[in-house]
């Protein structure tokens, strides 16, 4: 089992937890004074009160929580956002309101999940041709609905 070293801000109240024995993310919450409100389409970076670090050869993985995306349109701008082993500043979560409704997050709303996973880096090999297969080149849809 990996370690993940948390180190809590002046503004942080709570630590990441599992909710249930089976989860593989662990919630995040708003390390928020006062709330916050996103009209329709208007992003927000919200700070989490929380510096981590993780071991050698991982990374964080920073999702929505599908309540907020589902009820509210609420989600993440870059979709999964990834937090490099060497990273060492506060994490903030990257909001964007996808619905036509304005939302208001409150102080210490859970507002994303972060799943830890084993990360890799590829040795980069230039060749001059590609292995052919026979999907080939097809994209988007080649496959059938």
């Amino acid at each position: 089992m990996t370690v993940l070293k948390i180190e809590r801000l002046e503004h942080n109240k709570f630590v990441p937890e599992y909710k249930t024995e089976g989860a593989a993310g662990m919630d995040l919450c708003a390390a928020i004074k006062e709330p916050i409100t996103l009209k329709p389409l208007e992003r927000a970076l919200i700070p989490t009160g929380l510096k981590i670090e993780l071991e050698h050869g991982y990374e964080a993985q920073i999702r929505p929580r599908s309540g907020l995306s589902i009820k509210h349109g609420i989600t993440l701008i870059n979709c999964v956002g990834t937090i490099d082993e060497d990273y060492r500043g506060e994490v903030c979560i990257p909001l964007v309101n996808l619905s036509n409704e304005a939302y208001t997050i409150q102080p210490d709303e859970r507002v994303a999940q972060m799943v830890i996973a084993k990360a890799e880096q590829a040795k980069i090999e230039v060749v001059t041709k590609l292995t052919e297969t026979a999907r080939g080149e097809g994209g988007f849809g080649s496959t059938g609905k």
